[in-house]
């Protein structure tokens, strides 16, 4: 027959979950720097067709041109002249960052220039124009 070992009141259970919580904080470590955190503009464009198109991976500040001519920067509708200042703001935080101008087709090309330009006059010298790949 089995022996069955009653506990008693003086003995105490000594459970230590030190080397989990030390599993877990390393686990949330390793995803938080492995992943990566994209900007989008907030709001959606139809890029034009390009056959030459390139994937870019650094694009760090999206910026989108609706086709009626709004400009976008972190999902917040912003006027032509407030771009320079959210791009510097948004460079500071990242100095390595490029810039990626999602225009949509219909948009009006020299609202376009002016963001390119603006882009440029913040210090990021790195400004791309997303297109569709065929």
């Amino acid at each position: 027959m089995r022996k069955k070992r009653v506990l008693e009141a003086d003995e105490e259970i000594d459970l230590n979950i030190t080397p989990m919580l030390d599993i877990v904080f390393i686990i949330l470590i390793f995803f938080v720097v492995s992943s990566s955190f994209i900007k989008e503009s907030g709001v959606d464009v139809s890029r034009p067709d390009a056959g030459s198109a390139e994937r870019k991976e650094r694009g760090n500040i999206m910026i989108g041109i609706t086709s009626d001519n709004q400009v976008w920067i972190d999902r917040r509708q912003i006027d032509i002249r407030a771009v320079r200042a959210n791009i510097e703001r948004l460079h500071a935080e990242n100095p390595e960052g490029a810039v990626v101008i999602q225009a949509d087709k219909d948009s009006k090309t020299g609202l376009l220039v002016q963001v390119i330009d603006q882009s440029r006059l913040a210090g990021v010298q790195d400004v791309s124009i997303a297109a569709a790949v065929n």
